[in-house]
């Protein structure tokens, strides 16, 4: 298995991949003749690159050709395929995006048919988002069968070549010695890293300096990538984090962050996807056409 040091930044000189099929490229071909305004604002998603989530639970053999699909597809315009695997069990304390596995066995075997769906080549996953910073639900024998579905997915995406980055929350959740022993715990020795601010609205400035912070009581080797999707103006009052009103898009996806732990900045929510059945929203990962076209229209501003 290659080391952290070896494979380096996985994203120096990588091509990032936007879909010309996504949510956001449709509404702006829906929209160009009756909303013109609209459909120029929403061309800041459509033309922008973003990971793509790979939800559970279904079979291990329907995530492997699901993923080989879009890697696929990914590969074959040059650019680097990021991925987000999100199926654990018990995902998300049974909140807005509950779900997953039905139990770590049929976890392991959606982690193989995902790792086998990526194959050989370049290719970045973000790990079950949310998945350490909610430990606390679950009993402490649930924890630790979580640290080790973790680590055994580190393994088994890191055995193919794969530049994995746990998830590790965000500033305002946990303090960084804390997250850097479930890190630790979760195999980050062996990965490349992990990720912040996934699905939420951080200012950048903060999720770097705490990424910093983390990687330092981590032993100093971890690197991250932050999530810059939609804190474009930072958290709503009150730091809510389901279809706050009044975001903006980020900046677009880059390698060039300004800090030698952050490989970089990446849309990994789907700006324009619900939060959940909150603030007006659809359910959990559906897209919500008028939300997007506020993310969108306020970043210009």
């Amino acid at each position: 298995m290659l080391s952290r040091t070896q494979t380096g930044n996985p994203f120096a000189g990588a091509r990032f991949y936007v879909d010309p099929g996504s949510a956001a490229a449709a509404a702006v071909g829906r929209l160009r003749g009756s909303l013109p305004a609209s459909a120029d604002a929403l061309s800041r998603i459509a033309n922008t690159s973003h990971a793509d989530w790979f939800v559970g639970p279904v079979t291990a053999g329907g995530v492997q050709s699901a993923v080989a699909g879009r890697v696929a597809r990914i590969r074959a315009t040059g650019a680097l395929p990021v991925l987000v695997a999100y199926a654990i069990p018990n995902r998300d304390c049974g909140g807005y995006s509950g779900g997953g596995a039905s139990s770590p066995a049929a976890y392991r075997s959606w982690i193989s048919g995902f790792a086998a769906g990526i194959g050989r080549g370049p290719a970045t996953v973000i790990l079950e988002p949310d998945a350490l910073s909610q430990l606390d639900c679950l009993p402490a024998a649930d924890r630790q069968t979580r640290y080790g579905l973790l680590s055994d997915a580190v393994d088994a995406l890191g055995g193919i070549g794969v530049s994995v980055y746990l998830d590790a929350g965000n500033a305002g959740w946990h303090d960084a010695a804390e997250m850097a022993t479930r890190l630790r715990a979760a195999g980050v020795d062996r990965a490349r890293g992990f990720a912040l601010n996934v699905s939420n609205f951080d200012e950048t400035a903060d999720e770097r300096a705490y990424g910093d912070a983390v990687s330092a009581a981590a032993g100093g080797m971890p690197h991250f990538v932050i999530d810059t999707s939609r804190n474009g103006l930072g958290p709503a009052p009150g730091s809510v984090w389901c279809n706050p009103p009044g975001r903006a898009l980020g900046v677009g996806p880059t390698a060039d962050t300004g800090d030698p732990r952050a490989d970089a900045l990446l849309w990994i929510k789907i700006p324009g996807e619900s939060d959940g059945t909150c603030n007006g929203g659809p359910p959990a990962g559906q897209w919500w056409l008028d939300y997007a076209i506020g993310l969108a229209v306020r970043a210009a501003a």
